[in-house]
């Protein structure tokens, strides 16, 4: 690469950053336009979040999101120290995190670049997020073998929570697809019991809590992603 495109490169780069935290200032410093408060002070929020479900599968992906992940954490606590921060992950382990590639759902979701643990180990992660999705990311197995993998993945996270990282773990999105059949929507119901249960449990011991994806009002059908619960 020549100094000509080394120094573009480098403009083009700065630039980005750049461009980056301006846009996150102006979110975090906006004032809400019905109560005046601006949204770093505002108590109806509850935390913020990097990005849904963050990927870099490039080749030097793994460092690169790590060091996004720290960057764009500290940048928001400097703005605001009020409101929590976490990631937004999906909750896969990396190349790094051997110990634990039994646990993805497939061989490829190693090399997409986060890692839950190191990635919300990051100091100003407040806590971790999880996602979880069995019927598109095995969706080839029967019940039995979703609810399996569900319940392994659920108890992985909460343990790695509370032991490797000591934070809260918020299981943000767990989605089965709504799809009707001769069953109904039992299949559905089965997962979505098998995580809810574990999640509560863990919840009463002040370690692991759950969003609800998706509840949908009438008329905003178009906004599914075919794993709303009603």
């Amino acid at each position: 690469m020549s100094l000509h495109q080394m120094t573009h490169s480098f403009r083009t780069q700065l630039l980005k950053i750049t461009s980056r935290l301006i846009y996150i200032k102006a979110v975090v410093k906006r004032k809400n336009s019905l109560s005046g408060v601006r949204y770093s002070e505002e108590p109806a929020i509850f935390a913020w979040e990097l990005m849904n479900e963050p990927r870099c599968s490039s080749s030097s992906s793994a460092p690169a999101l790590q060091a996004w992940i720290a960057e764009m954490a500290a940048y928001i606590k400097s703005l605001d120290k009020r409101h929590l921060v976490t990631v937004g992950l999906e909750g896969f382990y990396g190349l790094n995190t051997t110990n634990k590639s039994e646990v993805n759902p497939g061989i490829r979701a190693a090399s997409l670049g986060s890692d839950f643990i190191p990635n919300s180990a990051i100091s100003n992660i407040d806590f971790a997020s999880v996602h979880a999705y069995p019927d598109r990311w095995i969706p080839h197995a029967d019940l039995e073998a979703k609810t399996s993998y569900l319940s392994h993945w659920v108890d992985s996270h909460i343990s790695d929570g509370d032991i490797a990282l000591r934070k809260p773990v918020l299981f943000k999105e767990v989605g089965s697809s709504r799809h009707v059949d001769e069953k109904g929507v039992f299949d559905r119901d089965v997962l979505l019991k098998t995580v809810y249960d574990k999640i509560y449990e863990s919840a009463k011991k002040r370690r692991a809590g759950a969003f609800i994806w998706q509840l949908l009002v009438e008329g905003v059908d178009g906004y599914t992603d075919k794993t709303t619960i009603m």
